[in-house]
This record gives C-alpha cells, structure tokens and sequence, in this order.
C-alpha cells in the first residue's frame, strides 16, 4: 500500500514578477513501511516538498494523497495525527521557556490522549532518555538530547509518516549517528515510514530504499539504495553527485 503519493507537484513563493518556482512537477511515492530520501544541493526543492505535505508551504499545485486520501489545502485535525515531522534545528523547534513535561505533555493533551504521565515517561524511554530529563528545558540539554526530545514530541500522537528534514546536519558529528540510528530503531519498532531530506549521501545510503533526486526543483531520477551504493545512476547530475561524494 502506498503512504504517500505526491503527483505533479508545484510549490511556488510569492506572485507575478516576484514568483519564485521552487519545486516543479515532482512526482513520486513512498510505499507504506519505506523509507524514501529526497537529495540535492542546497536549494534545489527537497525542504519545500515537505513543507508542502505539511501545509508550511501554502502555495502549491497537484495532488497530494496520504493513506489512500488525497489532502486539500486546508488540513483537518487528523492529518497531523498521521502525520509529523522532525525539522533540522531542534532548539528552533522547541520552545525555550517549556519544559521536556510541557512540550510532551502538550502534544499529548492536543491529540486527545489522557494518561498523560504514563505517555510521557514512555515517550522518554523510546527516545533514549530517562525520566531524569522530564523537566528539564531546552537549554540544558546537549544537541543530540533535544533532537531526541524533539523526535518524541512526533511520537506523541501515534503517526504512522515521518517527515524527516535533515535531522542531524545541525548536530555535532560524534552524535549524528546516535540519533540515525534512533530514528531507524523506531521505524523498525513502531512500524514507521520515512520521506528524509538530506544532502548527505552517506546518510541516504544508510537510512533509506529509495531516493529521488533533486536539482533546481525538479526530480531528474529515482534511484533505489542499491543503484546508490554502486554508483549506479543515469542521469549526468545524479552521476555527479554520486562522485562528489566518494
């Protein structure tokens, strides 16, 4: 079954002569229980199609379909129940003056769940973090602690797809593979699937089946992890990209 398919996918910024085209066309899907990357360089769209899917990204064109229902501009309620992302910057993305409790507590109570407390412990322990670390706030925890904080706050209401937006390219290099392979132990244990950004191949190779390929907002290929891993790839700009990472 497909988790996601994305089809003829336009997402554009501003309008008339200030219009910037940043993604264009972009086709694909990812089956339920894979892990599926979006790679470029920097700027080339892979951010802006999940913010699309998420709704951060307001203008857009094509069709969107998430378990079977194709989403609308307007999201309900629900969608956010099935689906979370991690973003790039996990002190960005938690509130400073909220404490662990308050951020996990919050989300819970905003999904309607009630036994909070017990929720909240084994949100910790799924993360790596014990209950020591329940009330303390985002600046006294490492990098590596908030990220994990911030991956449990996306597993508070039960999601079934991840949307992954580089979420270790912030982090110090000693704690980058700590929290991949965090992030794959719970989609191995929660049955999770995965569309990650990441302009890292190494990563890519790592974590995903799948990947497509990006450049000035268009996806050029889409190349399965096998194809990655023996420099495999078609088009000249995957070729490239394969060879600058060696």
């Amino acid at each position: 079954m497909k988790m996601l398919d994305v089809a003829n996918l336009n997402v554009w910024f501003g309008s008339h002569r200030d219009r910037v085209d940043a993604v264009k066309d972009a086709t694909f899907d990812v089956m339920e229980g894979e892990s599926f990357g979006l790679v470029g360089e920097s700027g080339s769209g892979k951010s802006t199609i999940l913010r699309a899917i998420t709704g951060l990204a307001p203008d857009w064109s094509g069709t969107i379909t998430v378990e079977g229902e194709q989403i609308t501009h307007k999201r309900p309620k629900a969608f956010f129940k099935t689906v979370q992302m991690v973003f790039q910057d996990p002190y960005a993305s938690l509130h400073p003056r909220h404490s662990v409790d308050q951020v996990l507590g919050e989300t819970l109570q905003l999904h309607g769940f009630k036994d909070i407390d017990t929720r909240v412990v084994k949100l910790l322990g799924d993360v790596g973090l014990g209950q020591n670390f329940r009330f303390r706030y985002p600046h006294q925890l490492s990098g590596g602690q908030r990220q994990r904080v911030a991956i449990a706050r996306t597993l508070a209401p039960e999601p079934d797809l991840l949307l992954l937006d580089e979420p270790t390219s912030a982090l110090d290099v000693s704690v980058q593979a700590e929290i991949l392979n965090l992030l794959a132990d719970l989609r191995a244990e929660h049955k999770l699937t995965y569309l990650m950004v990441s302009h890292d191949l190494s990563v890519v190779s790592h974590m995903c089946d799948r990947l497509a390929v990006m450049k000035d907002g268009e996806i050029v290929e889409i190349l399965d992890v096998d194809a990655l891993r023996n420099m495999n790839a078609k088009h000249p700009y995957s070729r490239d990209l394969l060879k600058a990472s060696i």
